[in-house]
């Protein structure tokens, strides 16, 4: 899995997040953090999802405060679905294209830098 890999869980991406923002190798933070590098790892990868207190702990080492709120679910990826298959097959595909064209092109261009 590369760095630019979507996170396969919330934790995972999280854990990716504190690790990117203070520039820390997963050794380091483990270390930080009293667990394993293979666990960090596991952890990004979403292989082993951390409890509540295992995540905390590990945004901790790295210096980071975990906050979580809670807000009105946001439906607009159900509500795109549901539009996505009311369309002609030809239509959705080529709709979905596009969609992944501009998700690469800026993927490539956060890789850049720009």
């Amino acid at each position: 899995m590369g760095k630019y890999d979507p996170a396969p869980t919330v934790a995972a991406g999280l854990v990716r997040l504190a690790r990117s923002k203070t520039q820390l190798t997963q050794a380091e933070l483990a270390e930080r953090a009293g667990v394993s590098q293979q666990t960090v790892s596991a952890y990004e990868t979403g292989r082993m999802d951390p409890t509540l207190s295992s995540l905390e702990r590990l945004i901790a080492a790295a210096g980071l405060e975990m906050r979580i709120h809670l807000k009105p679910r946001n439906d607009h990826d159900s509500s795109l679905e549901a539009y996505l298959e009311t369309l002609p097959t030809d239509v959705r595909a080529e709709t979905e294209r596009r969609q992944r064209e501009r998700v690469d092109k800026a993927r490539s261009e956060r890789i850049r830098g720009r």
